[in-house]
């Protein structure tokens, strides 16, 4: 007569962690394959019918239901103590235990100092490049001498395991906001307008746009038209161009729909030609209400637009001092 599955119990956290391993395509097959035992078994499935869906025998779910459930008190210690850890702790409990055999040349300590090494910028190390290769930071680790050898793949290897990509990046931009209570309550209502604009767009039919330039794009002419794909070869673009200058994209995104709005090209992005974009994407509902959302740039908080904001809402009221906080373009702009 089969036992009772051990019952697996998760925290809210753990619960995301679990989930994300469980869809990774990063991770290693095995560990997302455990992941996912857990997530079936939290949603009440049985052995049986998630051996079928992760393709082992019941004996195997089982034993990893019992690995969790024996080291869930130890990871709720983890979660409370060292938080930031608790992926690494969970990936500690769905990893392969140890096997028979020699141990292994490599240390842990050894391990986190080429970690450590993978997080800082290469140009420390005085290697022209702007991001480490395995390659790369193979080769520095040597040089270093935290180890006498290591292979390329081993290095790889260390990097998936700890989640660390060092040959991506992501743009980020900085705040200029010196004071953080202004910046957190001037970056909470711009957050509130993204989450209110499906609301208000369902009730009234509120437009809500985020409005923006993309600046000095290359117009560029191919000397020779494309050769389309063939069989055995593939499509080839010719190298040689023509350059016509630059020009300036501006569009607006219907953060609703994702429809992009208006999108214009000019020569330049001046004061008269963001006003007249937004003239034109208006006139789109000319009687509708519409809500864009830019950022500070002084073209997009210009007099003119101003001015035209308050002809085209009917006030004719004093609009203020120009860079007054106190001025009519706040009290239009609600």
């Amino acid at each position: 007569m089969p036992g009772t599955a051990a019952k697996v119990r998760v925290s809210e956290r753990q619960w995301a962690i679990l989930q994300e391993l469980s869809r990774s395509r990063t991770v290693a097959k095995g560990i997302g394959q455990r992941a996912l035992i857990l997530v079936r078994g939290v949603q009440g499935l049985l052995n049986d019918q998630i051996a079928l869906e992760v393709e082992l025998n019941r004996q195997q779910v089982g034993v990893w239901r019992r690995r969790w459930h024996e080291a869930w008190d130890s990871l709720c210690v983890w979660e409370c103590t060292e938080p930031h850890r608790l992926r690494e702790a969970i990936l500690a409990v769905l990893a392969d235990a140890p096997r028979s055999g020699s141990p292994g040349k490599v240390t842990a300590e050894q391990v986190a100092q080429i970690l450590a090494v993978a997080c800082e910028s290469p140009k420390l190390s005085g290697r022209p490049i702007a991001r480490w290769t395995h390659r790369e930071l193979r080769d520095e680790v040597v040089k270093r001498k935290i180890v006498d050898s290591l292979s390329v793949a081993q290095v790889g290897r260390y990097l998936k395991q700890s989640a660390l990509q060092p040959h991506r990046s992501k743009m980020w931009l900085n705040t200029t906001e010196k004071n953080p209570e202004t910046f957190e309550r001037e970056a909470a209502t711009v957050c509130q307008t993204y989450l209110d604009a499906p609301r208000k767009a369902a009730a009234d039919g509120v437009h809500t746009v985020s409005v923006d330039e993309a600046t000095s794009l290359q117009a560029l002419e191919r000397n020779a038209p494309d050769k389309p794909v063939q069989p055995g070869s593939v499509a080839k673009q010719e190298f040689e161009y023509t350059r016509h200058g630059t020009t300036t994209l501006t569009a607006g995104l219907d953060v609703v729909t994702g429809q992009i709005l208006s999108p214009t090209l000019e020569a330049t992005r001046t004061e008269a030609e963001f006003v007249d974009h937004i003239a034109r994407t208006v006139n789109q509902d000319s009687t509708g209400e519409w809500i864009f959302i830019a950022d500070n740039l002084n073209t997009h908080a210009s007099e003119s637009l101003v001015r035209w904001v308050a002809k085209q809402c009917g006030d004719d009221d004093p609009l203020g001092k120009k860079r007054s906080r106190d001025s009519r373009v706040h009290e239009i702009a609600t």
